[in-house]
This record gives C-alpha cells, sequence and structure tokens, in this order.
C-alpha cells in the first residue's frame, strides 16, 4: 500500500539509504469484504531515527461511493525482532521457545485499509461522536489525509498485533478482533477523546479487576469461535456477574456480546471459505452451526452475500 511508504517519509527525520532499511518481517492479508493489511518490520540502524506517527487517509468516490476506504497508517519504534532467524525464538515463526536474547530494534510499518462494505458490519455499534459517524458511514463528502499521535490504547493494540505468536486460523481471529478496536481507539485518538483519564458510565468498570473480567470473556469468545457459549457460561469462566458481564462489554467494546461474536464468526468464515478453501460445509460446521441454511443466512445478513458468491470475488 503507498500510504506504507508515504508514513515513513514522515517518520523518518532524515532521508535513509535502502541498505539501512532492511525488511526482517512482512506479512499481509486482502480478502474481499474484510479488513486488508501489511505489516512490516524493518531492522533498525543506529544511525537512523524516527518520530513515531499515525496517520488517517478516508478516500471518498462521490461517483462511486461503495468504493471508498479508510485507511489507517502506523510507525512506530518495535525493538521486538530477533536477528537470528533461523533459530529458536518466541518472536520468530520458528518455534514457541522463549529462549532468544538476540533481539534487534526495529521501525515498524503497519497500514490497514477498511472498505465500506466492511465498516457498515459493525460500524452501527459503536459509541461515536458527530465526526466519527460521518467518517464510518462515509457521510464525510472530501478525502482527506491527517496525520495524529499514537495514544496509549491504540499503541496497545498495536504492539499486540506486531508481537503475538498465533498462526494460521488462530492469528486470523486475533488480527480480526484487534484491528476493529484499533479503528475504534485510532478515530477517539484523532478526534481527541481518550487522550485524558479514561471514564466508565458503569462505575464497577472503574475498577481494573473488573476491567480485566470483561477483557479477559472477550478473549475466551475469541478462544471459542467454533463452540457457542451461553452469558452463563461465559460468565462464569471470566469469573464475573451476568448483568456486569453484558453491561461492562457493551460500554469497553461499544457492541453487544452478541453481536461482536457474529461478527468475528463471520469474518473468520470468509478466511476459511476464501484463504484456506474450505467448503460451505465445513465452514458451517467448524464454526458451530447446526445447519448450512443458518450459516448461510447468518453470512449473507453480515456481509450481504452468499459463503458460495465470496469465492467468486
Amino acid at each position: 500500500m503507498e500510504s506504507a511508504q508515504n508514513i515513513l517519509s514522515i517518520a523518518l527525520t532524515r532521508p535513509v539509504m535502502q541498505e539501512e532499511m532492511e525488511l526482517v518481517q512482512h506479512s499481509s492479508q486482502s480478502i474481499p469484504g474484510s479488513v486488508q493489511y501489511v505489516i512490516n518490520r524493518y531492522r533498525k540502524s543506529p544511525n537512523v531515527s524516527i518520530e513515531e506517527t499515525a496517520m488517517m487517509v478516508y478516500n471518498y468516490n462521490a461517483e462511486d461511493q461503495k468504493s471508498g476506504n479508510i485507511e489507517l497508517v502506523f510507525c512506530m519504534e518495535g525493538n521486538r525482532y530477533c536477528k537470528q532467524k533461523d533459530s529458536e525464538c518466541s518472536f520468530c515463526k520458528h518455534s514457541e521457545s522463549h529462549n532468544c536474547d538476540e533481539l534487534v530494534e526495529t521501525i515498524d510499518v503497519a497500514c490497514f485499509r477498511f472498505n465500506t462494505d466492511h465498516l457498515t458490519q459493525f460500524v452501527k455499534g459503536l459509541k461515536t461522536t458527530t465526526f466519527s459517524e460521518d467518517i464510518l458511514n462515509f457521510n464525510h463528502t472530501t478525502s482527506f489525509t491527517k496525520n495524529f499521535s499514537i495514544c496509549g490504547r491504540t499503541r496497545t493494540v498495536l504492539q499486540s498485533l506486531m508481537n503475538h505468536t498465533y498462526t494460521d486460523t488462530l492469528e486470523n481471529i486475533f488480527i480480526n478482533a484487534q484491528t476493529q478496536m484499533l479503528l475504534l481507539y485510532s478515530i477517539e485518538c484523532m478526534g481527541g477523546e481518550g487522550d485524558g483519564e479514561e471514564t466508565f458510565s458503569c462505575k464497577f468498570l472503574m475498577n481494573e479487576a473488573d476491567r480485566e473480567k470483561i477483557a479477559l470473556a472477550r478473549d475466551v469468545l475469541l478462544q471459542h469461535i467454533g463452540e457457542p457459549l451461553t452469558i452463563r457460561e461465559l460468565s462464569r469462566k471470566a469469573a464475573i456477574n451476568e448483568c456486569y458481564l453484558k453491561k461492562g462489554f457493551k460500554e469497553m467494546y461499544g457492541t453487544t456480546i452478541f453481536d461482536f461474536f457474529q461478527s468475528q464468526r463471520m469474518e473468520h468464515a470468509k478466511y476459511l471459505l476464501y484463504e484456506k478453501g474450505l467448503t460451505v460445509t465445513e465452514v458451517s460446521a467448524s464454526l458451530g452451526y447446526s445447519s448450512i441454511s443458518h450459516f448461510s443466512t447468518a453470512f449473507k445478513k453480515h456481509t450481504g452475500i452468499k459463503p458460495c458468491e465470496l469465492l467468486f470475488r
């Protein structure tokens, strides 16, 4: 994505030679109707310095509004990549070992593109300001690019995206969930929200332990993407009252537990169909649906197309 190169020109405090920016890690994904992303990690030479920054690119097309998209681009220091790429290291794909002491500094560049058909699937559940609503619903009729600072919550999500150890389908589930939070937090950062102390209308969320229980519930949902849990089962696993769980989840993540779970299931279904080449029957079974028709109905409600149609895009 061109924006990934543009942000480097902004973040780097001086022009650098190609040999000073060795690419050490790359990942990307482009599934129709899902978030598209490119993540690159460059070895950081000692004499190269950057100013960490973020950028939103809002692309609006008056003649074809459905072709619009929002790009979020980030450049930050990593310090998390192993220079012994052929040896065991918890930050490489080669092993789950945690014995690596050979860490090198990196410059991390990540670009996430959200198309209109993807945004409409979950934007209605977000607690947004007027500015955010205009952007996410593509009511703003002029394209623009805006730089903004990386706030604390956005940084936390970015670091988790850069340094996770998931692979294959688990990686897809994890990235789908994190990129939605990244979009929400970035828009809040850009709009000047979330820079001060975080406040909650649910008073119990002022307690860090209760917020951690809500976060645990979210993780449990992702871990059980193919085996739906009842609210009672989820509350027991997270050790929190059912009422607190539902209210706290909605406030922290801007969506209900059911809508969040359904969204993640359908996003993962796209991956299984498009990237893995599984049949509709196989995907339906893997996501815990009792029948193919129930799965197809849910998929079309979420994406606007039938599961089989994704294969022809």
